[in-house]
């Protein structure tokens, strides 16, 4: 089946889960008022008529226990089909192209100095972040911008190629996983989960355990002593001596006790992830190290999160009247929070590589729903040598398919730079948005929106958004230009740089538009980077000539009729012979 096909079936039938739950839910609630009137009425005839024994009871109150515990899992069945169902409606609305506003923005990560960040619509609505994004948890999100803020190595996109390859069919997986990070999507607090594992130990780990237990021993045998022999003396020297002991670290211990229990809330909601992938089997060396991140000291992370929870139980049993009788004489506190600081000690140190391994993962993993759903998509071929970058059929991946117009861009030696001349609204900036995508995507590891790719390892630099800034006091000159020394920075670095320049430094008169844009361009050149520039200012494309053949002159064409102009968004070679704008605006009433 299709993509599409596939998304429709599976979202029938989790729908048709959802309903069959819902009915099954309504018969439970019914049956549960049954029950309860029962047990009213057997308890009126019980103790109000004395016609039965209490025993009669037993039966109704254990089948209700039973029956709300029974509704409890098949409530949470019905909150997971909807979820899941939820999957596939957001995986139709993408491939429908309806996804815009509709997803995660990922605006937290968004940084207006980015040298291409806010160029390239990364964040935001509509943004490739929110195109690719079906991560739940805070890591994976995170994990996912950090890829796209900045390349990766050859091998580590080659890794992340062949990973997304293995995930791409994997639909239970990516489905598990986006149920079950649900409930981590809020509660999960990294930073806090980090700063909890790795704190140092709060209570002394060499004399106190021991010290602890042979008093407990010590406070049991006083205990049959006394009852023995009626003498309470020895009991009471014990008892005062733990008591010294239990108030001396009071503080330590509630601190360890209570971190622990707001830590394992969110520890809780992890399980679950850890388990379903503990339980998937991976061929790909990255997955499989991944895989291995998800143990501490080779126990698995859920089975050591299923120890703790032991723990945490016993330390939320304190409350219990029994337990607070006998805290003291057992050095029931201390030996708790001792047995967690031990857990702590032993397992704690994996929780960054758990966190981070699952981040990677849901990266993958939405990478992977990419490539799915555009499974025409390929993967770019990676080349060594001078910096280069040749594309057949580049397109711009957040515009849909049905209107979207492909070109071949191919800057390679021994061209270095694209300058692309055309009226405003041509397609210049999409086209470099265009190349400036393809190029994040080739080297996060994605599918890329074109017929192929091949290319060398390249980082981004852009000047294509930049406005004026009244909270820093900068003209859009002055901010353009801080951006092209922030690009030139960048060049005669590993990787190299491919510029996207648009409008270049458009801010300033003509003279010196073409003799700043001719010496930042060779700037560019001379160490060693490729790039696409873009100009409405014919002046501009005259730079080709003393550059030796390095650039090359490409153009947009319109046409206007009747009023109306059309563009076909169409790169051709060579330099446009035409310009729309007087008669544009003639045909909207303006004088000129």
């Amino acid at each position: 089946m299709s993509p599409a096909e596939e998304y429709q079936h599976r979202l029938k039938d989790r729908e048709l889960r959802v309903a069959q739950i819902q009915r099954l839910h309504i018969r439970i609630g019914y049956l549960r008022l049954l029950l309860f009137s029962l047990l009213v009425l057997l308890a009126w005839a019980a103790f109000g008529r004395y016609a039965l024994s209490a025993a009669w009871l037993l039966g109704p109150l254990a089948g209700f226990v039973l029956l709300a515990s029974y509704h409890s899992k098949i409530l949470r069945e019905q909150t997971c089909a909807r979820r899941a169902a939820e999957v596939y409606r957001a995986g139709l609305a993408r491939l429908d192209d309806r996804w815009a506003g509709k997803g995660q923005t990922g605006e937290t990560f968004a940084d207006p100095h980015h040298v291409y960040s806010a160029d390239l619509d990364l964040f935001g609505k509509a943004s490739l972040f929110e195109l690719l994004s079906t991560a739940r948890t805070r890591m994976g999100q995170a994990t996912l911008a950090n890829w796209l803020l900045g390349p990766a190595s050859v091998r580590q996109v080659v890794e992340r190629q062949k990973a997304v390859s293995e995930l791409r069919n994997r639909l239970d997986l990516r489905e598990d996983l986006a149920v079950l990070g649900e409930d981590a999507a809020v509660g999960v607090r990294p930073k806090a989960l980090l700063g909890w594992a790795e704190s140092p130990n709060q209570l002394p780990s060499s004399w106190l355990p021991p010290v602890a237990r042979i008093l407990a021993v010590c406070a049991v045998a006083a205990a049959i002593v006394w009852a023995a022999w009626d003498s309470i003396l020895p009991l009471g020297v014990v008892v005062a001596m733990e008591a010294i002991i239990n108030r001396r670290f009071r503080t330590q211990m509630d601190q360890v006790l209570h971190g622990t229990e707001h830590a394992f809330e969110d520890l809780e909601l992890l399980s679950g992830i850890l388990s379903r992938l503990e339980h998937e089997s991976f061929d790909s060396p990255l997955l499989q190290r991944l895989a291995q991140q998800l143990t501490s000291h080779h126990v698995a992370g859920s089975l050591a999160i299923r120890r703790l929870r032991k723990l945490v139980d016993l330390s939320m049993s304190r409350d219990n009247l029994f337990l607070r009788i006998l805290d003291i004489p057992l050095m029931y506190s201390v030996q708790v929070a001792l047995a967690v600081e031990r857990w702590r000690m032993t397992h704690g140190s994996a929780l960054a590589p758990w966190l981070d391994a699952l981040g990677h993962i849901e990266a993958l993993l939405a990478l992977a729903s990419y490539s799915y759903e555009h499974p025409g998509d390929p993967f770019p071929e990676f080349t060594d040598g001078p910096a280069c970058f040749q594309g057949a059929g580049i397109a711009h991946p957040l515009i849909p398919a049905s209107r979207c117009v492909p070109n071949d861009v191919s800057i390679c030696q021994p061209a270095r730079v694209l300058l692309v001349s055309g009226s405003n609204m041509s397609g210049k900036s999409t086209l470099l948005r265009s190349v400036g995508l393809n190029v994040v995507l080739a080297m996060a590891g994605a599918p890329v929106r074109a017929q192929s790719i091949r290319m060398t390892p390249l980082q981004v630099g852009a000047s294509i958004r930049i406005n004026d800034s009244l909270q820093e006091g900068s003209s859009r000159f002055y901010s353009e230009i801080t951006r092209l020394r922030q690009v030139l920075d960048l060049a005669g670095r590993d990787p190299a740089l491919i510029f996207l320049l648009d409008e270049l430094l458009q801010g300033t008169n003509s003279r010196d538009r073409r003799v700043g844009g001719e010496g930042i361009i060779r700037a560019l050149v001379i160490r060693g980077s490729i790039g696409l520039a873009s100009t409405h200012d014919l002046a501009l494309t005259e730079i080709a000539d003393p550059l030796d053949g390095k650039v090359l002159n490409f153009h947009f064409e319109d046409d206007l009729a009747g009023g109306l102009i059309r563009f076909d968004y169409k790169l051709r070679e060579g330099i446009v012979t035409k310009s729309n704008g007087l008669a544009l605006m003639r045909s909207i009433g303006l004088e000129v």
